[in-house]
């Protein structure tokens, strides 16, 4: 299909410069340019093409010009195999300076690379059938879904092959490649929510609909969902999708964003300012006109939210079966641990591992037999699937390690925090605190019960100093709530006191087995904030 760029001819749009060279380059083509550009330096990059290199899922490192890149990888529903977790674990061993993350896209990233490593990377990674094209740019990144997809007792059904069918659709995809900004899908029939379907821009969720007397599972669709410096939560549209019209759905969505999505102002370029302004009436019958009469929503599946957690093991659906969800604190491994992880995933279960988008792995397919001799394993001793309640709910963005957006370092003192909040205090209920290092949102501050978000400013002494925002009380049960800003900037230097002292009057007034988010929802923010003032007065002494 080759389609009409209409937009290129408004005066009133494509005028911002990603636009142009949009226009005249599409970015998937970058492909063809990085043997080149591997064969002679990062000097031979015109930085006017640097951008491009987002379509090849590479990003320049802080600082830009030492021509140092992160690599994201795609995993689809985060689904890996053996081959595939070796693959990636000797990339980052080879060239990564052994840093393996795992993201809140059940994605992986790489740091520390040079561009005459890139065609290597991406002939390995080939080899074992995985791309990086679409991990980043204004295209469809990396659709996440249920970590658990086929063997989760706690599904309407296995979405596996709705998800790959859908991948398969879009990957390489030059119809779809030149979207106003990023775009991101999750396809998910976990009843727990477990891909977040309120802050993507497309979420498909479970759904059962009773047809000519027949009752269909299948999905109910949200769109315009996602975080950012402007945060909104995805609307629902009254509509039923059986699995086998989900690509051509997908699609259609897809056509309408690249079509009348905003292309003027790069913040103002998501899809969900489209469906703000829309609205999802509009939305939808827009979405008719190129799929044809659709049903009616049914009955929605979604039972609450477990935010992406799977820790302990458990039984599966398939009789015998279990699956052991494990904690990664922030996401972060070393190669010698993915591949640990990667033989233990072969003797004991299919070699499989899954990525969580809560940044933590499972491992599925454990028969009963095994279990016993798995768990004296010495790898869940750093990795423990019962973590404690802080780091096992720890999420943090890449931060200005390696991120030229981030204001702050992240990923080293969200472990630390919550480690130490853990040797120090002892709750009946997990809090689940997220770092961001600015306001893009990557480590998804706002739905957290306990939001970080790292900021510059003067300190006393009027040097420039590391600080946070301090957010709480997000949700996304029924519907989802965004945390709320409390008053006061703690310097990062102060920032663990202040949290221990925010959390110790959470444990001194809580009621038996309640948790943060609900402490917020019963005290008010008010009560919070006079808490806080009387900490940021104590510390300002």
């Amino acid at each position: 299909m080759v389609y009409e760029k209409f937009w290129s001819e408004n005066p009133l749009i494509a005028k911002n410069k990603t636009e142009i060279w949009k226009l005249e380059k599409d970015g998937l083509k970058i492909f063809d340019d990085i043997p080149h550009y591997a064969a002679n330096g990062f000097d031979s990059i015109p930085k006017e093409n640097w951008d491009m290199f987002k379509w090849a899922g590479l990003y320049l490192q802080r600082p830009k010009e030492a021509g140092y890149w992160m690599m994201r990888v795609v995993i689809p529903g985060g689904i890996l195999t053996y081959d595939q977790q070796i693959t990636l674990a000797n990339i980052a061993k080879d060239y990564g300076r052994d840093v393996y993350d795992i993201t809140t896209r059940q994605a992986i990233q790489f740091h520390w690379l040079t561009i005459e490593q890139v065609p290597d990377i991406l002939k390995r990674l080939e080899k074992v059938g995985m791309t990086t094209a679409g991990a980043c740019g204004d295209i469809t990144r990396n659709i996440i879904g249920n970590a658990l997809a086929g063997v989760d007792s706690d599904e309407l059904f296995d979405t596996r092959e709705v998800l790959y069918d859908v991948f398969e659709y879009f990957r390489l995809n030059e119809d779809y490649s030149n979207l106003p900004r990023k775009y991101k899908m999750s396809i998910s029939a976990n009843i727990h929510n477990a891909s977040n379907a309120e802050i993507n821009c497309v979420s498909f969720n479970p759904a059962t609909k009773v047809i000519d007397g027949v009752t269909e599972v299948g999905f109910h669709v949200k769109v315009g969902g996602g975080l950012s410096s402007v945060p909104m939560l995805a609307e629902e549209l009254d509509l039923f999708i059986l699995p086998e019209k989900t690509v051509e759905v997908a699609a259609a969505i897809t056509t309408i964003f690249r079509d009348f999505g905003y292309r003027e102002k790069r913040h103002r370029s998501r899809l969900k300012f489209l469906v703000a302004d829309w609205g999802p009436e509009r939305f939808k019958e827009k979405l008719l006109e190129y799929t044809g009469p659709l049903p009616e929503k049914g009955e929605s599946a979604v039972k609450g939210w477990n935010a992406g957690y799977f820790y302990g093991i458990h039984k599966q659906k398939q009789d015998g079966l279990n699956y052991v969800g494990v904690n990664i604190p922030v996401g972060r491994l070393n190669p010698d641990e993915v591949i640990e992880f990667a033989e233990i995933a072969k003797k004991y279960g299919n070699g499989e591992i899954r990525n969580c988008n809560s940044q933590n792995l499972i491992i599925p397919n454990v028969p009963d037999e095994k279990l016993e001799e798995l768990k004296q394993e010495s790898i869940f001793e750093r990795f423990p699937y019962q973590p404690k309640k802080f780091i096992g709910y720890s999420v943090s963005c890449t931060g200005i390690e390696y991120c030229n957006l981030a204001l702050v370092e992240t990923k080293n003192r969200m472990r630390t925090i919550s480690e130490t909040l853990d040797k120090e205090i002892d709750l009946d209920v997990p809090v689940r605190m997220h770092m961001v290092g600015c306001p893009n949102n990557c480590g998804q501050r706002a739905i957290a019960e306990i939001g970080l978000q790292g900021i510059k400013m003067k300190n006393q002494d009027k040097k420039m100093v590391e600080a946070f925002e301090i957010y709480v009380g997000g949700t996304l049960n029924e519907g989802g709530k965004f945390n709320e800003k409390l008053k006061g900037k703690v310097e990062s230097e102060q920032l663990y006191h202040v949290l221990k002292e925010l959390i110790l009057f959470f444990k001194e007034t809580k009621l038996l087995s309640e948790t943060f988010l609900d402490f917020v929802e019963r005290v008010g923010i008010t009560e919070l904030q006079i808490k806080l003032d009387d900490i940021l007065a104590e510390v300002a002494v």
